[in-house]
């Protein structure tokens, strides 16, 4: 059987559509499956329309967060509740074509364990979140060593790869990474994204900055070592002014007023003030993952074993 986890939040105008959309594609390639949705505490209506097509449909399950966990926390939670013997992941919104599920089960029939959806292209964005986009691809293609410039959430991954995602004991995750990171046996599927038919995205580029900070320092150190090149900046920018001030003294030149002190402070202040900031992100991160709370809270089930 497929687990199709499709992660939701104030996805009201969506869930009846992907629920008939996607169990028509499945239905007509003849693949049992289940469509697992999970209600990342959204505000509007999402939930009482998963509900509505759990009654619809006995192959639709439901859960339902006690408040906003996240994205990654909800597609670790359709994981973690999927009954299937493959999983596929994508948004709700049917931006992530449907129809390339298909494409991607038929790999796993062949004995790959993890289908990459890869990206064609972004589809129709502004130019300021697509240089966003990009930016933090690359960034985080940089920090992790894995190049996931047009990679996506949108993958099918075998039994044995999900167990081993869930086992893993980490609080902030990074799905895309992580599917990277476990290896397996690993295959491709092109897709253009879609326009979204109904509402409109949940992505700003506020919150795509915050997603890629929370993510890189979730999955790389990459960040810490930035302070290493700081301080030998600074040793350098120190023996270059040293050496400036050494030729002076010795040719009896005098430093003209207080300039030159007062950028040195202003310079290595700043390098200090950024490098503790790093480190206090990573305090903060060990804190939370020393806490043990766990990733998210699941008040309302519906539908399929969980009724």
């Amino acid at each position: 059987m497929l687990s199709v986890i499709l992660p939701a939040y104030n996805e009201e105008k969506m869930i009846a559509a992907a629920a008939e959309v996607i169990s028509g594609i499945l239905l007509d390639a003849g693949i049992p499956y289940e469509l697992l949705f999970v209600d990342d505490g959204s505000r509007d209506r999402t939930w009482a329309e998963i509900n509505a097509a759990a009654e619809r449909n006995p192959q639709v399950r439901g859960l339902h967060f006690s408040r906003n966990f996240g994205k990654e926390a909800a597609m670790f939670a359709g994981l973690e509740r999927a009954g299937g013997d493959c999983c596929v992941v994508l948004d709700c919104d049917l931006q992530h074509p449907p129809e390339k599920i298909v494409e991607m089960y038929r790999l796993w029939e062949q004995g790959y364990e993890v289908v990459e959806g890869i990206k064609e292209d972004r589809g129709e964005e502004t130019g300021l979140h697509r240089f966003a986009a990009n930016s933090f691809y690359r960034l985080i293609s940089l920090s992790t060593g894995i190049n996931m410039a047009a990679s996506s959430d949108f993958k099918l991954l075998d039994r044995k790869v999900v167990d081993a995602l869930n086992r893993m004991p980490e609080r902030n995750v990074f799905f895309r990474a992580l599917s990277f990171w476990v290896g397996f046996r690993r295959a491709e599927v092109s897709y253009r994204v879609r326009e979204r038919v109904a509402g409109e995205s949940k992505w700003s580029t506020k919150s795509l900055i915050k997603y890629a900070v929370s993510n890189i320092s979730s999955f790389s150190s990459a960040p810490l070592h930035i302070i290493t090149l700081l301080g030998f900046l600074m040793l350098a920018v120190s023996v270059v002014l040293g050496v400036v001030a050494l030729v002076q003294k010795i040719t009896g030149q005098a430093l003209g007023g207080f300039t030159t002190v007062i950028l040195l402070i202003l310079f290595s202040s700043s390098l200090i003030m950024i490098s503790l900031g790093i480190l206090g992100f990573y305090i903060a991160r060990i804190y939370d993952e020393l806490k043990g709370r766990p990733r998210y809270i699941i008040s309302e089930t519906c539908g399929g074993r969980d009724e």
